[in-house]
């Protein structure tokens, strides 16, 4: 529920959050330069994990004395044995970053119901209460969670897969998004780069998407507030970023990724 006409920034659900609609991780380390390319360029939604170093070494100096132009995304992830220490986990993003807040803390890597116990959504809430975080979510592969969440107000912000080999979003999450609104994120919009590939038995010479056209399918869905991309080079990041001067797929492009991202799935289903 893009509350904008632009396609490239938008405003992040609920949160009230101005974005651009690409998103940056640095995981695959692009370096310092294709960080700061990224902001000169608009880009303004970061994605942390604390490891990337590059990352963190940039967004310091923007913070200094800038930092409420952007939004920083980060969190603790499933432990899937034992139970994680969020807190802990919070308290050394504030440092590591020299932030008195995130802007969105998440529990990520959840893959089922049973890992998200209540204990995880109150101390979320917690940590929203005392203001070191202005918005709470969840990064979640189970899909069916994420509706009744999202349908129930519980997270501000829900971070998913969603591409064009992987549509399920549209079915079990987005129609449950219109009461509570919650900001929309989503990764792998090239399926790991399988949907730049030619998977066995598409046609020899058939049309295959390049980068920016996996991001402009996921783009142009209205309920996609930002579609993280993770670069391992500059020349990557600008190829990317393309997608967004170029606008939404029109219909045939929307069927030829749906048919590509069929094709894709059929070959990749059980390794996904």
């Amino acid at each position: 529920m893009t509350n904008t006409k632009r396609f490239d920034r938008a405003i992040l659900g609920s949160t009230n959050m101005s974005v651009c609609r690409l998103g940056l991780s640095a995981s695959y380390r692009p370096g310092d330069r294709a960080i700061r390319y990224a902001i000169g360029q608009g880009v303004d939604y970061f994605f942390g994990y604390g490891f990337d170093t590059q990352l963190v070494r940039v967004l310091r100096e923007e913070f200094g004395t800038r930092r409420e132009k952007y939004i920083l995304a980060t969190g603790a992830y499933n432990l899937i044995i034992g139970y994680p220490n969020l807190r802990r986990t919070l308290e050394k993003r504030l440092r590591q970053f020299r932030t008195d807040y995130i802007d969105v803390f998440q529990f990520l890597g959840v893959m089922k119901e049973k890992e998200m116990p209540p204990k995880v959504v109150e101390e979320l809430v917690r940590f929203r209460e005392e203001g070191k975080v202005r918005a709470i979510g969840l990064s979640c592969h189970d899909r069916n969670l994420v509706g009744r969440l999202a349908a129930d107000g519980v997270m501000d912000v829900v971070m998913m897969r969603y591409n064009a080999a992987h549509r399920g979003a549209e079915r079990d999450i987005f129609p449950h998004l219109e009461k509570h609104n919650p900001g929309v994120v989503s990764y792998t919009a090239t399926r790991w780069t399988a949907l730049t590939r030619r998977p066995k038995g598409w046609p020899k010479g058939a049309m295959i998407p390049n980068a920016g056209m996996c991001y402009r399918f996921v783009l142009s869905n209205p309920h996609v507030h930002v579609c993280l991309t993770a670069p391992s080079n500059q020349r990557q990041l600008e190829e990317n970023l393309t997608a967004l001067q170029q606008g939404p797929l029109n219909e045939e492009e929307t069927h030829f990724m749906q048919e590509f991202g069929d094709a894709v799935y059929a070959r990749h289903k059980y390794f996904m």
